[in-house]
């Protein structure tokens, strides 16, 4: 609902294996047509808790391909102890943002649309 009333275009998947698909297909398209994935992407939101592959799997595959160099990822999770924002920094999230308060969510994602 955030994201729609921010009026911010969004592909949903499902599951984080599906996001990773969708992700790379993405990747692989921009490639082929000659532009940068940052120009077909500009964040990518997460769950830490996802079926078939979780947000920290996700994010680290991520982070890990050159082709999303530059590209935020926020972990938007209701798992927000210290430990779970820990692993999400280890794994690279760009931002850690509890659950339950759309208005620190919007916040986080305009300013990081922005950069």
């Amino acid at each position: 609902m955030v994201l729609d009333k921010l009026g911010i275009k969004y592909i949903h998947a499902n599951d984080g294996l599906e996001a990773w698909t969708k992700l790379q297909g993405i990747a692989s398209r921009a490639n082929g047509e000659g532009v940068q994935v940052r120009n077909q992407i500009q964040l990518i939101l997460v769950d830490a808790e996802m079926p078939e592959m979780d947000g920290y799997v996700l994010t680290r595959n991520i982070k890990s391909d050159n082709r999303f160099l530059d590209i935020p990822v926020v972990m938007h999770s209701s798992l927000s102890s210290a430990a779970n924002r820990t692993m999400g920094q280890r794994v690279g999230v760009d931002a850690y943002v509890a659950k339950f308060d759309p208005t620190v969510l919007a916040d986080t994602l305009l300013s990081l649309l922005r950069r």
